[in-house]
């Protein structure tokens, strides 16, 4: 071989020994990559939601499981969600905007009340023409229902659904407003409705933010529950 064939060579050599540490880099950064990822996987993707939910059944068993309503050992409802009551005889919750698909018609939907898997508000603005005529059909008919006076003030709860449409909750101004109606239909009297009311109150959580309110679904059941009740 000759010096000029040697030094032809040599630039084909130095890239080949400069290639082969540049390949085994990679290969490091790929297998690091590679333990990284499946240990973030197993930590956040497996030991936190773990450890988490063991926590919450061991401290928090019944909210951790959806606050769940029971009776007779048969589950009824969820005291986060409210429900949708229309007879006479039990108090009313506040108005739910949420939807279904409607299955006659293929992309439509039809007014679900207290739907939990499609939550939402109307998203109607102050300024809606169908927001104002909605809220002014829900006064009459509140009125007309609870038996009181054509200018009756009407608690805002009573006429406009919450931001999910689940809302459990009534105010107490609307439940005291409900509550002749539905002793009438029970024939009880109104201390006895009264009573279960204030069971079912519940106050400021932390005693400190929001309002007292009532749980329209723990009411009702109370009432139910009531021994010799009017039968509908």
């Amino acid at each position: 071989m000759t010096s000029l064939d040697s030094d032809k060579r040599q630039p084909a050599l130095h890239a080949q020994q400069a290639a082969a540490p540049a390949a085994a880099g990679w290969v490091r950064t790929l297998g690091s990559s590679a333990r990284a990822a499946v240990l973030v996987l197993l930590l956040c993707g497996v030991a936190y939601p773990l450890a988490t939910t063991g926590v919450a059944q061991a401290l928090l068993p019944h909210t951790a499981n959806g606050s769940l309503v029971l009776r007779d050992g048969q589950i009824v409802g969820s005291a986060l969600i409210g429900q949708h009551f229309d007879s006479a005889r039990y108090f009313h919750g506040r108005p739910s905007a949420t939807t279904a698909p409607d299955p006659k018609q293929e992309g439509a939907s039809i007014a679900a009340p207290y739907n939990a898997g499609l939550s939402g508000a109307s998203n109607q603005g102050a300024s809606s023409q169908g927001l104002a005529d909605s809220v002014a059909e829900r006064v009459a008919q509140y009125r007309t229902t609870n038996g009181l006076a054509a200018d009756a003030a009407v608690p805002v709860d009573a006429v406009t659904a919450s931001a999910s449409g689940l809302d459990p909750h009534i105010s107490i101004a609307n439940a005291n407003l409900q509550l002749p109606r539905v002793a009438r239909e029970r024939q009880l009297s109104p201390a006895q409705v009264q009573q279960l009311l204030g069971q079912a109150t519940q106050q400021r959580s932390g005693y400190l933010l929001g309002e007292p309110r009532v749980n329209v679904l723990a009411l009702n059941m109370a009432l139910d529950a009531l021994p010799n009740r009017s039968q509908p």
